[in-house]
């Protein structure tokens, strides 16, 4: 019932090739810029104080970002970006010629955890002025959908699909999407990959939602499925584990059991899918 069937190899073959390749002039200038980025002073660290650019190998950033589109003029919304991990990378690199907004969670709300991280991520923006230049923190709950003042050219996020689930308003999510980009604009998924061909569960408990279900997801919205990249996966995740993805790094949910036993399985196994809104 919810996955997406291909209707020929062919398809097969066009859904799986990457983003054209840049010129190699053009490539080079945005792998250089990317990696001034990725060295930049302005990178913090996570609560424990790991540094947060401890996780590029396990993330992949400039891989995925370049997948998925990124250019220094694009105009791109980053959709709960949490801590702002992603925020480090993206802002900057179009604080230059393109605009930045992090949708997080809606202000004036009794709810501490949101007031909160709002906080945290405003003071965050506000820390490196040289850094996020033009960034803006905007909203997105079903309540408040004000992702962008604008259309988009890009909307990312990155391990979020479960938490839309586990609220029950995922369809209110990926439309709200569609809605702000442009046409021809890109949605940008990463996502703990549940087990294929496995019945999901609509509340995503464990945190793993399977690939076909957040196609359903986008497609549902009006959206096309581009290109999809294993840059992310990682073989050595069972899905078997008894915190869900919380029991991986970084967040080592059992503390000190087995953890050298997580540790070396690394980050989830994680499914990277590119997603166009039709132009008309």
């Amino acid at each position: 019932m919810y996955r997406s069937v291909l209707a020929a190899a062919a398809a097969f073959v066009f859904l799986a090739a990457p983003a054209p390749a840049p010129a190699d002039d053009a490539g080079a200038s945005w792998d250089s810029a990317m990696a001034a980025v990725l060295a930049g002073d302005h990178r913090g660290s996570s609560r424990s104080g790991t540094p947060n650019s401890s996780r590029d190998g396990a993330r992949n950033p400039a891989g995925t970002l370049k997948f998925l589109g990124l250019q220094p003029d694009s105009s791109v919304v980053e959709i709960w970006p949490a801590g702002g991990w992603y925020t480090e990378i993206i802002a900057p690199f179009v604080a230059g010629k393109g605009q930045f907004y992090g949708a997080q969670f809606p202000g004036g709300t009794d709810m501490e955890f949101f007031n909160r991280a709002r906080d945290a991520y405003q003071a965050k923006l506000e820390a490196h002025p040289e850094a996020y230049g033009n960034a803006q923190m905007t909203e997105m709950y079903p309540d408040s959908m004000a992702l962008a003042p604008e259309p988009v050219d890009l909307v990312l996020t990155f391990r979020n699909v479960h938490n839309w689930m586990s609220r029950d308003f995922e369809d209110e999510v990926f439309q709200a999407f569609y809605d702000v980009l442009k046409p021809g604009g890109v949605l940008g998924i990463v996502e703990h990959r549940g087990t294929p061909g496995s019945e999901q569960d609509p509340k995503a408990e464990s945190g793993y939602v399977t690939e076909e279900y957040t196609i359903m997801l986008a497609e549902k919205a009006g959206f096309v499925l581009d290109a999809k990249s294993e840059i992310n996966a990682n073989p050595r995740d069972t899905r078997d584990h008894p915190e869900g993805v919380w029991t991986l790094p970084p967040t080592l949910r059992l503390g000190d059991e087995d953890r050298e036993k997580y540790l070396a399985i690394g980050e989830t196994d994680r499914y990277t899918l590119r997603f166009r809104k039709p132009e008309a």
